[in-house]
């Protein structure tokens, strides 16, 4: 394993958590092994493992882009990440604000849909 590759590992399970990255790594195959080494080295450990900015606004970042892209799955999965990455309610709904602006309203307003499900689940899963 190569030091990107561990960095990539150690920080994708400090985004998301072990148990989403435990599940994932269940599921990998042969198929989708090549797939699975680039976005360990290259999101995880060459984009997220930069110690330029914090977590929290790459995850504000990371959230506006997939808002904007409509990338629903990804979204919730990130939104669930704020839990590690300190990105508040009120930082996300900021990133949301950009995205109505920048990106459309209509993604804007389904990407809030979203997070309020998600952060819903989130405080329920805490009860």
């Amino acid at each position: 394993m190569t030091d990107l590759t561990a960095k990539g590992k150690a920080t994708r399970r400090r985004v998301l958590g072990d148990a989403h990255v435990n599940r994932s790594e269940a599921m990998a195959s042969d198929l989708d092994a090549p797939f699975q080494a680039l976005i360990t080295d290259a999101a995880w450990g060459h984009v997220w493992g930069r110690d330029t900015i914090s977590l929290r606004e790459r995850s504000m970042m990371t959230i506006a882009l997939l808002a904007g892209l409509g990338n629903d799955n990804e979204l919730a999965l990130h939104i669930r990440g704020t839990r590690n990455t300190g990105a508040t309610q009120a930082d996300v709904m900021e990133a949301l604000l950009h995205v109505a602006i920048y990106a459309g309203v209509p993604r804007a307003n389904h990407a809030i849909k979203i997070a309020k499900e998600t952060f819903a689940a989130m405080a329920e899963e805490d009860i």
